[in-house]
């Protein structure tokens, strides 16, 4: 989507005499350096990491309670609620509707019936 406001921005510009502006500049510097869209290329890269510094920072939408890391799904636990938010690409996904339950909360739940 970026690259196509670059796109039309850069075509818009080029045919124009006005000096871009710093946004405009770096859109352009973009377009030229842009990376080669070709899959390969992208599947050899390794994905990113979650920086567990953030932590001190992120907080449950739901609860604004603090999230524990796991490393092994990838996921932020929210303890209390019993769901997991997913890392994609190094970056949190903190939307609620993405998150997944956790078996703990299920157990919880089962236990509270009886």
């Amino acid at each position: 989507m970026l690259s196509g406001v670059c796109d039309r921005l850069a075509s818009a510009l080029w045919g124009t005499r006005a000096q871009p502006s710093a946004v405009a500049q770096r859109c352009l510097h973009m377009l030229v350096s842009r990376p080669s869209t070709d899959k390969s290329e992208r599947t050899r890269k390794p994905p990113c990491a979650f920086d567990p510094a953030l932590l001190e920072f992120l907080v449950c939408p739901l609860s604004k309670k603090l999230l524990r890391y796991e490393a092994s799904t990838n996921e932020l636990i929210n303890e209390e609620l019993g769901i997991a938010y997913p890392i994609i690409d190094g970056i949190p996904n903190m939307i609620p509707q993405a998150a997944r339950m956790t078996h703990q909360n299920k157990k919880q739940e089962e236990m509270e019936q009886h």
